[in-house]
């Protein structure tokens, strides 16, 4: 129970809270509705899978760094709490366990899986050479409403990748805020965080940008999927919610980063899955009275 405490610990597991409502939003919007519960079930087991395999390969991947980074020195491998062979032998069965998971959802997904799979592959390493890396973060996440639509459809279409254009600026605006905690031992490094290169005044301001982009782009989701009232009111609790996000944090005061990216971030995908269903269910409540 110790190791499982660390391994939680290690791959961040409250964290999943951040991809998974919006892979369930994806599987809503594919079903027009209910999924059923094995589609469902499929899918929550090839999310879990597919995180916990991204999670602990950065962690083996990253070993080193972490160990020289304050702030990460503590980490499950550099604190010697797992060895680094353990963390790969998880990471590998948490693929086989997405692996196993799209065999049991539509046809095509047992095709494009590496596809999904690739960016968690090279994320950790894109900060060795681009800035761009927090932009690979946010596909990692984006990819989680298309690849439920996937399992579900058979097929792909272009509302839903707006949806995961959505996640991915969305997820990239918040990592920035995230590493701006790390400017120093970015430059020291010669790692390509975007506060480190352009430093936290900008990297703030392209973090504005970016989510500002996330609501248009979650605008137009709700017209291309022809959504109503209740789904609009989600978007724009999500947009006041990135609007208190970006005001927690300045570039003299990093003291509430943590509270923008954990907390605020969690009721943004909560709340807007929440509110995607409750349209439905009104939609199909209304349908049924008529």
């Amino acid at each position: 129970m110790g190791r499982l405490k660390t391994v939680l610990e290690m791959i961040k597991f409250e964290h999943t809270i951040f991809a998974l409502p919006f892979a369930y939003m994806g599987m809503v919007l594919a079903a027009n509705g209910m999924p059923s519960l094995s589609q469902i079930l499929w899918i929550t087991i090839a999310m879990v899978g597919a995180r916990s395999f991204a999670m602990s390969l950065n962690r083996y991947i990253d070993r080193e760094i972490d160990a020289r980074n304050p702030r990460t020195k503590d980490r499950a491998i550099p604190a010697k709490k797992l060895t680094a062979r353990y963390v790969l032998g998880f990471s590998i069965i948490s693929l086989a366990v997405f692996f196993v998971a799209t065999y049991q959802l539509a046809p095509l997904a047992r095709v494009v899986w590496p596809a999904i799979v690739l960016p968690f592959v090279i994320y950790s390493y894109t900060k060795r050479f681009t800035w761009l890396s927090h932009v690979i973060l946010g596909m990692c996440l984006g990819l989680a409403p298309i690849g439920a639509w996937i399992a579900i459809k058979n097929g792909l279409s272009w509302p839903v990748v707006i949806l995961g254009a959505a996640v991915t600026l969305w997820t990239a605006g918040f990592d920035i805020i995230y590493a701006c905690q790390d400017i120093e031992v970015d430059r020291r490094e010669k790692l390509f965080s975007i506060p480190a290169v352009f430093g936290i005044k900008r990297a703030l301001l392209v973090t504005r940008t970016f989510h500002v982009l996330t609501v248009c782009l979650l605008f137009t989701v709700g017209v291309a999927f022809k959504l109503g009232a209740i789904y609009y009111m989600g978007v724009i609790i999500t947009a006041l919610l990135l609007t208190y996000e970006n005001r927690l944090v300045k570039p003299n005061d990093l003291s509430k980063v943590n509270l923008a990216f954990f907390t605020v971030n969690g009721f943004i995908s909560l709340q807007i899955f929440a509110f995607t269903g409750l349209d439905f269910a009104a939609r199909y409540l209304l349908k049924g009275m008529g």
